[in-house]
């Protein structure tokens, strides 16, 4: 057994051990070690335990010193000269036109190096690129390219589960996945479904595949026969998550039927059913339920009827319907409102009360009042100021019919006998 300390340089990321050295050491303190990339200020993510010296690397680095506040302050300074860095650096491969994409952008604890670190589809010849880096920031420049897992590892983000994702919040080390793992759980082979943010197939169809892999040796396989309570009959599908087996079955009757059995319930042909087998209980799904694993709409519930009990009492009273329409305000008037209404009414406009007009000469009662016609002016003649327009006589000496003036339309000027008989008056119509 050897003592170690588990230290981890970034959040989530692999714990690599350590020797304490005789340091007391605590879970979340910062110490400073030497790595292989130079000296690094890391976190300790597991106290100093003992391990199997199978899982130890010999030989195991020392720790130098437990972070002092000199050395967090050294760190947050690093940090923000990340940013910085990563922007300089974004424009120097637009300037060069490279085919590359920055990921992230790691300083070295003593300043000594700066990592930059991208992705691409194709090798990039970034030399020129390194020497104007050197140039920008006077100290050595180390170029990385990682792959689309290791980028969505250090951006993160939120899975298909609505979690975030594996790599950025737990997992160490990626560990291999196969479209195999796939189709032995019974998951639908699209794409869009298996892939996670980086478009390789998800981590998680790892974790339950050993489970699936020890169910499957117990279950037997499909097509073959197999003896069942109700007689023989042949396997059609297993399900290992509820750890049944479907079987088809050849009635006495001549009839077929499908019935699913536990696992346990079940024999080779010729071998003796199991004994006092102890089924688990099968917990059905409800109609909801599996209305939504189909992936149907499920509509709200209606509304539930008030009883005459439940009723409030101002709901049995008879409502007097309003007639008219409504004000601004939706309802009656208060006092205050209406007294307003009437000073606006009686408001004078322009600082002189409001008169009804003054009769003037011709004017005549407006029920039986005939039709006036609009007469056309004689040429060259014109009415002295002050005084009433007087109307032409015509030679029959009648008096002209006046009509009542409209507005709007086509019919305009013609009144309602004109548009009887066509335009022409019932006075004017020609003689037979």
């Amino acid at each position: 057994m050897t003592t170690v300390i588990g230290v981890r340089f970034k959040t989530s990321g692999r714990i690599y051990y350590f020797d304490p050295t005789g340091f007391t050491i605590e879970e979340n303190d910062g110490v400073i070690v030497e790595t292989a990339r130079g000296t690094e200020f890391g976190e300790v993510a597991q106290p100093p335990h003992e391990v199997e010296d199978d899982q130890v690397v010999q030989p195991l680095k020392p720790i130098l010193r437990v972070a002092t506040a000199e050395d967090r302050r050294m760190r947050d300074q690093n940090a923000a000269k990340e940013g910085d860095a990563f922007r300089i650096c974004q424009k120097k491969i637009e300037q060069h036109q490279l085919d590359m994409k920055l990921v992230d952008v790691e300083y070295a604890f003593n300043g000594s190096k700066v990592v930059f670190y991208f992705t691409a589809d194709e090798r990039v010849d970034f030399r020129e690129l390194v020497k104007d880096l050197a140039a920008q920031f006077r100290t050595r420049i180390e170029l990385r390219q990682i792959g689309v897992r290791d980028e969505a590892k250090m951006l993160g983000g939120l899975g298909s589960c609505g979690r975030p994702v594996c790599c950025k919040a737990f997992l160490g080390d990626f560990h291999p996945v196969s479209i195999k793992m796939a189709k032995e759980q019974n998951l639908s082979l699209s794409p869009t479904k298996i892939s996670g943010l980086c478009g390789r197939l998800m981590c998680c169809l790892q974790y339950e595949q050993a489970a699936y892999e020890d169910m499957k040796k117990k279950m037997p396989k499909t097509g073959k026969e197999i003896q069942t309570p109700d007689g023989v009959g042949t396997v059609i599908e297993n399900n290992a998550v509820t750890e049944r087996t479907r079987v088809r079955l050849m009635m006495p009757d001549g009839t077929v039927e499908v019935r699913d059995y536990h696992y346990t319930q079940l024999a080779k042909v010729g071998e003796p059913l199991p004994q006092n087998v102890v089924v688990p209980e099968r917990r059905e799904r409800t109609p909801e339920a599996q209305t939504m694993l189909r992936g149907e709409y499920i509509p709200p519930e209606p509304p539930k009827e008030q009883t005459d009990a439940e009723k409030p009492a101002d709901e049995d009273k008879p409502r007097r319907r309003r007639r008219g329409g409504r004000r601004h305000g939706g309802g009656k008037q208060s006092a205050e409102e209406q007294g307003t209404d009437a000073q606006q009414k009686a408001k004078p406009e322009n600082g002189k009360p409001k008169q009804d007009r003054e009769p003037r000469d011709g004017d005549q009662p407006k029920q039986g009042r005939p039709p006036r016609r609009r007469q056309p002016k004689p040429s060259g003649e014109k009415q002295p100021s002050g005084k009433p327009k007087e109307t032409p006589q015509p030679e029959s000496g009648k008096p002209p019919v006046q009509r009542r003036r409209r507005r709007g339309g086509a019919n305009r000027g013609k009144s309602r006998e004109d548009r009887q008989t066509g335009g022409v008056s019932a006075t004017e119509a020609p003689k037979a």
